[in-house]
């Protein structure tokens, strides 16, 4: 199946496994909170137990370095994709008002970014995609 949207994740190549994985997962939950569209429908089982509700679509995690996730930052500003972001100095917080304090005093450009995730037309988060590679 082919969708309108698209959700990519890109964390930078360099971090630890355990980061890269930490901040896919926040990254997600990121698009998961931007709108009710990019949810599918509780699951449940033969045995009635009830799950989660998942994405109603395929996501795609992509590597970079720090001037390819600040150049897919910046097309993504550009086009008004939404955008989650998560940057180096998130590691050091240990909690999402900090978390939000962390990032709000820096600028735009300035952003120490490890990881974005972007949601919305499939071609325009193509766009913001060019040139990455998937995550290995």
């Amino acid at each position: 199946m082919r969708f309108d949207t698209k959700i990519g994740i890109v964390v930078r190549a360099d971090l630890a496994v355990w980061q890269k994985l930490n901040v896919t997962a926040f990254l997600a939950s990121g698009v998961a909170g931007g709108g009710p569209e990019v949810m599918g429908e509780p699951y449940a089982d033969g045995s009635g137990n009830h799950y989660l509700a998942m994405f109603r679509q395929p996501v795609l995690v992509y590597a970079a370095d720090g001037p390819g996730l600040a150049a897919a930052h910046a097309r993504a500003l550009a086009r008004g994709l939404e955008v989650a972001l998560y940057t180096e100095e998130l590691f050091k917080t240990d909690n999402d008002e900090d978390n939000r304090a962390a990032v709000r005093v820096v600028p735009s450009d300035e952003l120490c970014l490890v990881g974005l995730a972007v949601h919305g037309p499939r071609n325009g988060v193509d766009k913001v995609l060019k040139g990455l590679a998937l995550h290995p």
